[in-house]
């Protein structure tokens, strides 16, 4: 699980943890293996780690890992990172007898995105989508980068879970898409007030309003646990409502 260190990747982990689960955490620091994973190398190291750590079989992967700056980290992070992590350890999860996989999307991943980011990293174009990302950003669309990985991840994974690597080796293949949790990837937005507004206004949530990181762990145990039998391509919206405040109930 990439993301341990923090977050809902730290919920999580403790979650599985206190049910008796090993897990093996990624992060940059305070991990059982410590990679970056805005970068190739970084990405392989982690790979090649887990890999070596649970001796070729996996019963679930999730990855939590995510950051949300206005510049192309966030493409290299949020996308490439996840779906090199996914695609480098499907081989253990297809060698273990039940095994589930699952993403962090986003509420964001419903707003105006960069095309040309997301059919870069459709298609696999790492660098193409960093120059073009870095492009919005000299127009002043870096806040448009965040909704561009979270909308590429999702399209990538329900165009991926159905095929035969992932459907036809039994492996369900999710995604939850919080709203507002409060973590610390959050914390500057509460931080400054107008950005709290803007916020609010984005990402309105009639149910509960913000979210714990254990509410989103919660949901991501279900998706990895063997009571998903039949779950796959799916965005579950844990966003107190927000997806169908913003969308309404012509999207469904």
């Amino acid at each position: 699980m990439s993301g341990t260190a923090s977050g809902i990747g730290k919920a999580l982990a403790g979650l599985l943890r206190a049910q008796g689960d090993e897990v093996i955490g990624i992060d940059l620091k305070d991990a059982d293996v410590c990679a970056d994973l805005s970068t190739p190398e970084g990405r392989a190291l982690a790979v090649e780690s887990v890999l070596g750590m649970c001796g070729g079989v996996l019963d679930g992967v999730v990855a939590c890992a995510g950051v949300s700056t206005f510049t192309t980290l966030t493409v290299r992070v949020n996308y490439f990172g996840v779906t090199a992590m996914l695609e480098g350890l499907r081989p253990a999860l297809a060698a273990a007898p039940a095994p589930r996989a699952a993403v962090i999307g986003s509420i964001s991943g419903t707003k105006p995105a960069v095309p040309e980011v997301v059919r870069a990293c459709l298609d696999g174009l790492e660098e193409e989508a960093v120059e073009s990302g870095e492009r919005a950003v000299e127009r002043g669309d870096g806040r448009m980068l965040y909704p561009s990985s979270k909308s590429a991840l999702a399209q990538w994974l329900r165009r991926v879970c159905v095929t035969p690597e992932w459907a036809g080796c039994g492996i369900p293949l999710n995604a939850v898409a919080p709203g507002v949790v409060l973590t610390p990837m959050s914390d500057p937005l509460f931080a400054d007030e107008e950005m709290r507004k803007a916020m609010d206004a984005a990402v309105p949530m009639p149910l509960n309003g913000y979210a714990e990181p254990e509410v989103v762990a919660e949901a991501l145990r279900w998706l990895i646990s063997p009571a998903n039998s039949h779950m796959s391509g799916q965005v579950v919206y844990v966003d107190g409502g927000a997806e169908a405040t913003l969308r309404g109930p012509d999207v469904y």
